[in-house]
């Protein structure tokens, strides 16, 4: 039952998409996933088609253990099928920022509103911020494994050593238990020699942390977000689904050893 943030300080990289597909696979491969919206923008929550924003969302909860209310995170979890769930963002989100900041063990909020249903799933994903906010920090504090998506050029890759600086700063003072699940490479194209290039380059330097699947350049990914569901009951016979389901597979493997 790990908790994962999918962070990475870049956009476009694909942190969204991931979080819902590769939750879905995992879904359908038997498991009990929770995403977690952390993002102010709301992606994922649009993305799995919560148009309007409910009542109880992350905000609302963060509100109410920052102030000494307590949060009831139960009360925020909106079922997207049996077994498949996410607490929703909401635009106010964006505040938590600056509230987070004169809080009381400001770092421990989002660690402490999941608590009470971190045993109830096999699988809870922290869909994060794309900058190094209070929000990530309370998800990296929060968790126990990273996933870092990044499309395979060179830009992204250069991003890559900020986030690990933060990543370890994070792992020596504020989580020691915190680990890198590994990287996923998106939007690949095998007939690009740059993208084979930025895998060889990640491998150098992270070896095994580097997932042997690709996320394929695939429109199902945008058509699914735009009909707001996953990939797998848009076109379950897409690249991309294929790929989100044999990346759930590998990343089953791992953690199994």
């Amino acid at each position: 039952m790990p908790i994962i943030s999918v962070a990475i300080q870049k956009g476009g990289s694909g942190k969204t998409t991931t979080t819902i597909n590769l939750g879905a696979a995992l879904h359908n491969a038997g498991q009990k996933v929770l995403l977690i919206d952390a993002d102010p923008q709301s992606n994922l929550s649009q993305s799995l088609g919560l148009k309007e924003e409910p009542e109880f969302n992350l905000y609302s909860e963060i509100k109410k253990e920052i102030t000494g209310e307590g949060s009831d995170i139960k009360k925020a979890i909106v079922e997207i099928r049996p077994g498949f769930s996410i607490v929703p963002a909401s635009i106010e989100l964006a505040d938590a920022e600056m509230e987070l900041v004169s809080a009381y063990s400001r770092e421990q909020v989002l660690s402490w509103i999941l608590k009470p249903v971190v045993k109830e799933y096999d699988f809870i994903f922290i869909d994060c911020p794309h900058s190094i906010g209070m929000l990530t920090v309370n998800a990296l504090v929060a968790c126990d494994l990273v996933l870092i998506p990044l499309q395979a050029e060179f830009l992204p890759l250069k991003g890559v050593q900020s986030f690990m600086r933060q990543f370890n700063s994070i792992k020596k003072r504020l989580n020691p238990r915190i680990n890198l699940l590994g990287f996923v490479l998106t939007k690949f194209d095998e007939r690009k020699k740059m993208n084979h290039n930025v895998q060889e380059q990640l491998e150098t330097e992270f070896g095994s942390k580097v997932f042997q699947t690709h996320i394929r350049t695939c429109i199902a990914l945008a058509k699914a977000q735009e009909a707001g569901v996953d990939v797998f009951s848009f076109d379950k016979n897409s690249n991309a689904a294929k790929d989100y389901a044999t990346l759930a597979e590998e990343i089953l493997n791992k953690l199994k050893h």
